[in-house]
């Protein structure tokens, strides 16, 4: 029996997978099995390997061919178990070395022609094989998604061919080279081209800042989308484990490109049609969804009560635990999703709440029912609600002395207050809780008085209660300060909803 090594992901855990091989007398013609719980994406991988055999001017032996995929009690899925299981046939037949080959994971899609293209999950795997002290064999296109890991015992072929001669000794596949390290810059955006909205840029400073939740309320073209999509450009660059950790996740869901990893942070938009599955995830094989794929970044939810409220609710839970679980009837599987929430909506469906020459004839009866569609306890995990006014003409065409800000400028102070968190508590502010919060954010005496008196007469949660702290905590960090202040603490509190605020939000 031959035994090569293979690997499936569930979530971000990986599980070996032994592909078992064996070659049994007793018949006239060849007969090919594949078990062990495949799915259809597997066992159709025994006519891909037929034609890829005939290709090569080789054909199966009149045996009856089994494959197995230990363990059987897990289900397989994915085209990458084509190239394991072919390896272990040309092992069989004595074209492949097995004591060779048993020595590497071994992941690929093969096509009829015997290429080797493209599969998912080629990062991860060559992480789990580094650490295993493992080599990786992997299709050609994706050796340098392979080296990102730092894994340099890697065979990246493009056909079977190269790998049959590899292991012959009439040709050597190289080691694939690592393409150089480069941060990807966002072009033509900058946080100067928004005019105007000068609370707003301050609540996204701070967002930024402490990775905090935001919600924008504003009518139609007053920015809202504008400042969002700049958002990114004043974040601080990715940590090299951000970096590993993202990459991952877009390797598991295939949609990493092969020759760079991710190294800008994720601004994953979603529109509002979207289904709790697309932004959750799951499927037959439980891939990440948007919440997963926006780690490490930023998600942003425009029009937010048009999106199905079921839907929202589904990020109650990641908001606060910084993962997912994503349970199937066949596997349950877990990634991370630490990412940072921004949301814009209209006051109501017209947009125009409060402005009696442009609202509807139903104003405001339509505002609540419309803002109703948003649940109390999402609201609540949002840390900061900023009303966002339409833009004054004359503020259009600020032609003043005083230059508006880049994002160069506002960012320098984001990592600036970025790093004051790290070094004083190694997340940030956003993630801080229990201890960790009390630490971080003492207050005096007279501030606990002061928050205790505001949060009774805002009818303010425990929970609200502590991102209270945390933003405070965030300003104090922009300006530098060691300890909170009265303006800090006011500040932080100007951000909480009063009687669901200007808007009913």
């Amino acid at each position: 029996m031959i035994s090569l090594n293979s690997i499936i992901f569930n979530g971000m855990d990986a599980t070996p997978i032994d592909v078992q091989v064996q070659l049994s007398t007793g018949l006239a013609r060849p007969e090919f099995n594949i078990i062990g719980l495949a799915d259809r994406a597997v066992k159709e991988s025994a006519e891909r390997i037929r034609n890829v055999l005939s290709a090569l001017n080789l054909s199966l032996p009149p045996k009856r061919l089994t494959v197995n995929l230990s363990p059987a009690d897990v289900e397989k899925s994915g085209s990458h178990f084509d190239l394991p299981i072919l390896c272990g046939i040309l092992c069989a037949i004595g074209v492949l070395p097995e004591n060779e080959l048993s020595k590497y994971v071994i992941i690929g899609e093969v096509g009829l022609n015997g290429a080797i293209v493209k599969t998912d999950g080629v990062l991860p795997t060559s992480v789990w094989a580094n650490a295993h002290n493992m080599g990786i064999i992997c299709p050609g296109t994706q050796g340098t998604e392979a080296r990102w890991a730092g894994h340099t015992n890697i065979l990246a072929p493009f056909h079977v061919l190269e790998l049959i001669n590899h292991f012959k000794g009439s040709q050597i596949l190289p080691v694939p080279q690592v393409a150089p390290h480069t941060t990807t810059t966002i072009q033509n955006i900058d946080m100067a081209e928004v005019h105007g909205q000068a609370a707003a840029k301050r609540a996204l400073e701070i967002a930024a800042a402490g990775g905090h939740a935001m919600l924008m309320v504003g009518p139609p073209g007053s920015g809202k989308t504008m400042l969002a999509s700049r958002l990114p450009t004043i974040l601080p660059e990715m940590t090299p484990d951000e970096i590993l950790e993202t990459s991952i996740i877009y390797s598991i869901a295939g949609q990493l490109n092969g020759q760079t990893l991710i190294t800008t942070r994720p601004f994953r938009s979603v529109h509002h049609t979207s289904s709790a599955v697309s932004l959750a995830g799951g499927g037959a094989d439980a891939r990440p969804g948007e919440i997963s794929l926006a780690h490490n970044g930023v998600l942003f939810l425009d029009e937010l009560p048009e999106f199905n409220r079921s839907t929202l609710e589904i990020l109650r839970q990641p908001m606060e635990a910084g993962k997912i679980m994503i349970s199937r009837a066949k596997r349950t599987a877990t990634y991370p999703a630490r990412f940072q929430l921004i949301a814009a909506m209209n006051p109501c469906p017209c947009g125009h709440l409060g402005n009696a020459a442009l609202s509807c004839s139903r104003a405001p009866r339509c505002a609540e029912a419309y803002q109703n569609k948003i649940s109390g306890p999402l609201l609540d995990r949002i840390d900061l609600h900023v009303d966002v006014d339409p833009v004054n003409p004359w503020d259009m065409n600020n032609n003043s002395d005083t230059p508006t800000e880049t994002s160069a400028q506002i960012r320098a102070r984001v990592v600036a207050a970025r790093a004051r968190q790290i070094a004083r508590q190694g997340i940030p502010n956003a993630h801080l809780d229990g201890s960790a919060l009390d630490t971080a954010a003492p207050l005096s005496d007279e501030l606990t008085k002061f928050l205790n008196d505001a949060a009774q007469k805002m009818g303010m949660s425990a929970r609200g209660y502590n991102r209270i702290r945390r933003i405070a905590r965030t300003i104090a960090d922009l300006r530098g300060a060691e300890n909170i202040e009265m303006p800090d603490l006011t500040e932080a509190l100007s951000y909480r909803p009063i009687n669901r605020g200007k808007y009913g939000i």
